[in-house]
């Protein structure tokens, strides 16, 4: 699949902002998320509280809501855990899994981010896959060995039984040491990561992978999101704290309206 073809993707991660307040803004996405039928999905994905709400009041308008994370299993005595399935049932279509908070904060391996994306393939869910490295892994010229484990470790194997993988995969790569801090890649940096990311999915996954959605994440912004966005096998953006606002979310997809 050529990447003309591969329909963009700008996914909003609200990490641990939002109240039932925080409906106004999201509101003000969906009164706009017609404007790009046909040339991007936009998602939002808000805290697991705000999901069944979000969920409902954008239903029928193209804007769609995604969870922030998931355990692997469906059930079970797991305090303070989701499933995919309860994500699924919220109203949920997507959930990230492997941030690099979850895998800093929580510990979090590769072989548990597997596991979290079969579950959301489990559940229905299209999986949001992060990988990206730290900047003294960048310094040490070490970014494709890194980005390379981490997908080689993080990513599961296609389902041929399934809807083809490049439906319910989506790739983002977020240097670490440049979410919320700024500071971005150049445009160069991005373009060799997201190439090598291309070619590590077509060879696990064949001719399947070159329709796989790869998301560009780390202090995007609107004044930045033309330059990052249009570049080669750049597939949408996984924004953090620019979308917590629709002017700013907005701004960003603008690229594609």
């Amino acid at each position: 699949m050529a990447a003309a073809q591969i329909r963009p993707l700008v996914a909003g991660n609200w990490k641990m902002n939002g109240l039932s307040a925080s409906l106004a803004e999201f509101g003000a996405m969906k009164a706009s998320a017609a404007e790009f039928a046909g040339k991007a999905d936009l998602m939002i994905c808000p805290p697991a509280i705000l999901i069944a709400l979000f969920a409902a009041t954008a239903k029928g308008s193209g804007l769609i809501v995604g969870g922030q994370d998931c355990h692997a299993k469906v059930s079970g005595a797991h305090t303070g855990d989701i499933s995919a399935e309860m994500l699924a049932d919220a109203g949920a279509v997507a959930v990230i899994v492997g941030h690099s908070e979850r895998r800093t904060d929580h510990n979090e391996t590769d072989a548990a981010v597997k596991a979290k994306a079969l579950a959301a393939w489990r559940a229905g869910l299209t999986a949001i896959v992060c990988v990206g490295e730290q900047l003294s892994q960048r310094e040490a010229g070490a970014t494709l060995k890194v980005v390379g484990g981490q997908l080689d470790g993080s990513l599961p194997d296609a389902d041929k039984s399934s809807d083809p993988v490049s439906a319910n995969l989506v790739v983002a790569y977020e240097p670490v040491w440049a979410i919320g801090t700024g500071l971005t890649p150049t445009p160069a940096d991005v373009a060799q990561v997201h190439a090598f990311i291309r070619g590590k999915l077509t060879e696990r996954y064949g001719d399947a992978g070159a329709g796989v959605r790869i998301l560009y994440g780390g202090s995007v912004k609107p004044s930045n999101a033309g330059e990052l966005l249009t570049i080669p096998d750049v597939n949408g953006a996984l924004i953090g704290g620019a979308s917590l606002k629709a002017a700013d979310f907005l701004g960003i997809a603008a690229v594609y309206r």
